[in-house]
């Protein structure tokens, strides 16, 4: 089911997953479904599960309360397996935001807090698969320019393009295409569901520095592997991108 709640212009769907979710914690499944269902914020999704399919004995009532602007209050519950403690790392919304929206009967857990999660019988790491949306990753003949801190320092004719439903296209680089003397690696780490772990260069140009402006997955998941060890920027921070001679103009995301 798909809706709209009052008052705002957040559509949110809530759906039913065909796929058997199963969540590992302290090596126990406190949950295995095949009834799991799939909420979509608008941001990344969330899998809940109906409280017959988790293992509410090991699950504590706890006195966190968070209130929510889209889905009302929750009611957290510190998870124990063991001598294995997650503080407030599932939670429920006992009272229903709306007649068409009940989640009162299903649980829900923090992604990072648990062990692994499972769907049928592959690990999904990051948070579950948006079926709404996918990436398409394309080899290309444009000629792609990134100029940071007044100098070019990616000039390509092959570069990969990676469309991402609701995303800027990303232009990824072949190294050899780069000004690799002029990146340094950088510490930062984040993890994207559909595409792997992604480490990160800042841009140095003389004492200019602009940090974490380009990143490249180095063992990218199987579906990205085309992507493998290429350079992209952010579109929303370099100083100009040039594709065929067009500069772009910089897109308005989360990263801006």
């Amino acid at each position: 089911m798909e809706m709209i709640l009052a008052g705002s212009q957040t559509q949110i769907a809530f759906e039913p997953s065909p796929k058997w979710v199963r969540v590992l914690f302290g090596g126990k499944f406190i949950a295995d479904s095949k009834r799991a269902c799939l909420l979509l914020p608008g941001g990344p999704p969330y899998y809940y599960f109906p409280r017959e399919d988790v293992r509410m004995n090991l699950l504590e009532p706890t006195e966190h309360r968070e209130q929510t602007r889209l889905l009302g209050e929750a009611s957290f519950w510190t998870v124990r397996a063991g001598e294995h403690v997650a503080l407030n790392a599932a939670w429920t919304y006992p009272q229903p935001v709306s007649e068409s929206l009940d989640l009162s009967t299903y649980v829900t857990f923090d992604w990072d807090k648990m062990d692994a999660w499972f769907e049928e019988g592959e690990e999904v790491r990051v948070h579950p698969h948006d079926p709404h949306k996918r990436i398409d990753i394309l080899e290309s003949t444009r000629h792609v320019q990134v100029v940071v801190l007044g100098e070019t320092i990616a000039d390509s004719h092959h570069p990969m393009l990676l469309f991402e439903t609701g995303l800027p296209t990303r232009y990824y680089f072949p190294r050899l295409d780069v000004r690799m003397d002029l990146l340094e690696n950088s510490d930062k780490v984040t993890g994207c569901a559909y595409k792997g772990k992604a480490q990160y260069y800042s841009v140095r140009v003389d004492n200019r520095v602009a940090r974490d402006i380009a990143w490249y997955y180095p063992y990218p998941m199987l579906e990205a592997t085309k992507i493998a060890g290429r350079i992209a920027f952010f579109n929303e921070h370099v100083d100009a991108l040039y594709v065929d001679d067009e500069q772009q103009e910089k897109p308005n995301t989360q990263w801006s």
